[in-house]
């Protein structure tokens, strides 16, 4: 088992890519603690991890508030021992709008799921994994990160602002022992963001979901969307000993849609 013994926090962990994340992570032997906001759906899935003989403890907190960060990497400890995997994978769209309509305060919320709660954990963790010499620190940005799409301003300046973090977690890091990277998705249909934000895309400019998604996804080298399951597999090698060298990099898991 590649991650055997080495606990994990992965957060928007209830559903979609988190979710995958947290049973390939778990199925690797890490003791994985899944947090959202919704407490229904993260204690499904520790259950799922627990039933197939895994080690989970499922921790309801919103990610944007620095006492929930705290409660987590805490329950984390006490459940499991000190942290060495944090995966931060919440995130939020916010608003189809143009950037002259856009709401600051939905700006802002964009802002504190996407980019301020990886900062929030990282802070959390980081002392220990340096004291350590270990750690990994994994966060989840967005093709939107690099190319330029409309009617996203919020969600790609987030993403961009998390591959910035990256780097400098990953410079401050790296004499210590710790490792950070961030993966870039393509589209995921089969996940709960892709499905409403297609549908969002669809209503403001009055065309066809199916038909937009098609284009979208045709845009890339392989022609085909992308799954959670790959996502995962993504995942587990960039905290895994086999990417060992690799520090400070965004991969790109979409099927060739960005080349840097």
């Amino acid at each position: 088992m590649q991650l055997e013994g080495r606990v994990a926090i992965v957060t928007g962990g209830g559903r979609g890519i988190g979710r995958a994340i947290a049973l390939r992570f778990a199925a690797e032997g890490a003791p994985v603690v899944v947090t959202a906001r919704s407490e229904k759906e993260i204690e499904s899935v520790a259950a799922e991890i627990r039933a197939a003989g895994g080690r989970a403890e499922a921790v309801a907190a919103d990610v944007t508030l620095a006492e929930d960060c705290e409660k987590i990497v805490r329950r984390a400890e006490e459940a499991f021992g000190a942290v060495q995997i944090l995966v931060n994978n919440a995130g939020i769209f916010g608003p189809v709008r143009p950037i002259e309509a856009y709401p600051p305060e939905e700006w802002d919320r964009v802002m504190a799921v996407n980019l301020r709660a990886a900062f929030l954990l990282a802070r959390l963790v980081l002392p220990e994994m340096y004291a350590r010499h270990s750690g990994n620190i994994l966060n989840i940005v967005s093709l939107a990160a690099k190319a330029a799409f409309p009617l996203n301003g919020a969600y790609s300046a987030s993403k961009a602002g998390l591959v910035g973090l990256t780097h400098v977690l990953a410079a401050e890091g790296a004499r210590k022992g710790v490792r950070v990277n961030a993966l870039s998705p393509g589209p995921v249909p089969e996940t709960q963001m892709s499905q409403d934000l297609g549908q969002q895309f669809a209503d403001y400019l009055h065309v066809d979901r199916k038909a937009t998604l098609k284009q979208m996804v045709e845009a890339s080298l392989q022609g085909r969307a992308q799954t959670a399951e790959e996502m995962a597999a993504a995942a587990l090698f960039l905290v895994s000993d086999a990417s060992s060298a690799i520090t400070g990099q965004t991969l790109n898991v979409d099927g060739g849609m960005a080349f840097y």
